[in-house]
């Protein structure tokens, strides 16, 4: 399984209940997975799933002000469950619109991804495919904080490990 990180789009309404209510919110935030009707068509929703510290070491060379274990607020306390507003989405949005791929492409460096061990550890295996991988991470990701955006949506962040 290993570790990961996924976002699916909330209502304020819904954040702020979470907030309140986190017993709540871990079950809703279930629930919007585990539908029938899943992936809902109105709530966007995705990755970077394991590549977010391969797309973290990338980001950390940009002007990009994204920290996945970071941003948001905890809802659960034992750290698998975060809110973000629909402002911090809107932020976020912007600024990974402004940064093409190639921008973060630039500072792949497998062997010191390697070296200082960046999760899932898989750099040395397969460098060019592993490059493609984050590459299609981060395509979701944009896809994911633009369309939220797009719709005035916050956004549940699940840490699962």
């Amino acid at each position: 399984m290993g570790v990961s990180i996924g976002y699916i789009s909330v209502t304020t309404e819904e954040l702020n209940r979470a907030e309140k209510e986190p017993s709540w919110a871990g079950e809703y935030h279930y629930e919007l997975y585990d539908s029938d009707t899943f992936p809902l068509s109105d709530r966007p929703h995705g990755g970077p799933d394991k590549a977010f510290a391969g797309l973290q070491f990338l980001l950390d060379e940009t002007d990009v002000q994204l920290d996945f274990l970071m941003d948001g607020f905890p809802i659960l306390e034992d750290g698998t469950l975060f809110g973000w507003t629909a402002e911090q989405i809107e932020s976020v949005a912007r600024q990974l619109g402004a940064t093409p791929w190639e921008q973060l492409a630039v500072h792949y460096d497998p062997e010191q991804m390697t070296k200082e061990d960046v999760y899932p550890n898989t750099w040395r295996f397969d460098p060019e495919g592993e490059l493609d991988w984050l590459e299609r991470a981060y395509e979701e990701l944009v896809a994911f904080f633009t369309n939220a955006a797009e719709r005035g949506y916050g956004a549940f962040m699940s840490f699962s490990f």
